[in-house]
């Protein structure tokens, strides 16, 4: 499994190599998922809460939805829809590239 940081700013995959983006990285990734939301950052911020709620933490997903929701003026409900919209989804990697 690769890191928080590698895996909130992934912008793509190689077979099983993760592409990062190493200035958002640098720059964003010790910022929390509410943090990154109200920056304007809601790919990352669903990453963060993504990678939250697999490590049981789910209240970041809430509270994602419920901000993502008010400032889209959305409803939307689930992750898996999250997923589909920001084109997120947790691979199997064996390596990052760090780009930037």
């Amino acid at each position: 499994m690769i890191s928080r940081e590698d895996f909130v700013f992934t912008i793509g995959y190689d077979g099983s190599t993760a592409i990062v983006d190493g200035r958002a990285k640098k720059e964003y990734g010790k910022l929390g998922t509410m943090e990154l939301a109200a920056k304007g950052l809601y790919r990352a911020a669903f990453a963060s809460a993504l990678r939250a709620a697999a490590e049981g933490k789910g209240e970041d997903m809430a509270a994602f939805l419920a901000f993502f929701n008010e400032k889209a003026r959305s409803s939307y409900t689930t992750a898996e829809q999250l997923k589909r919209l920001f084109g997120v989804n947790e691979e199997s990697v064996t390596r990052t590239l760090v780009l930037g």
